[in-house]
């Protein structure tokens, strides 16, 4: 059984105060790029970005990122081939710009190793932050987020899940224990 982390109001809460560190931290919004991890990392880009031109007025790209080709615990690594990066917006160069790269949960890193690892082969960004709705703990990698929307410690053995209204068709944060 699924319990409620995070309601649809709160998710929303959560990036408005992420979008305004965002400015904070970059003292502007100048040579931003969203990132956002493919699935439902893309949507909280979308919103990030848009809720940054509500508040600047700028408008701010964002880039969908299929990272499946470099995860290292999700396939048998050819090394015969370069893996492709897939992305939306190939005309997107990121080379010196600030990048942020958006996930919707941070658990183990792997995820985010593998997003770095094709950002490489995009291009080569002055900066990579990474913005998360929720971080869980139990990091496999030395990653942290700059970030964040909601800490939520979880044992091994729960799952925490985020629905989002234009993919799921509700909003959302649960954990449910496995």
């Amino acid at each position: 059984m699924a319990h409620e982390i995070l309601d649809g109001s709160s998710m929303q809460r959560a990036l408005t105060r992420i979008t305004y560190e965002i400015i904070e931290q970059n003292k502007g919004v100048d040579n931003l790029v969203f990132v956002g991890i493919k699935t439902r990392g893309v949507y909280l880009a979308k919103r990030l970005a848009k809720r940054l031109n509500q508040l600047e007025n700028v408008e701010i790209p964002v880039v969908a990122l299929d990272v499946s080709l470099y995860r290292d615990d999700r396939h048998v690594p050819d090394y015969t081939q370069e893996p492709t990066v897939k992305t939306d917006q190939l005309d997107i160069d990121i080379t010196n710009k600030h990048v942020i790269l958006v996930d919707d949960v941070l658990f183990t890193g792997r995820t985010v190793r593998a997003a770095l690892d094709a950002l490489m082969d995009m291009g080569r960004p002055n900066r990579i932050s990474l913005a998360v709705l929720v971080d869980r703990g139990h990091r496999e990698l030395p990653i942290r987020p700059d970030f964040v929307g909601k800490n939520i410690p979880t044992a091994m053995n729960e799952t925490v899940h985020v629905a989002v209204e234009e993919y799921d068709g509700h909003e959302d944060v649960t954990i449910e224990h496995n």
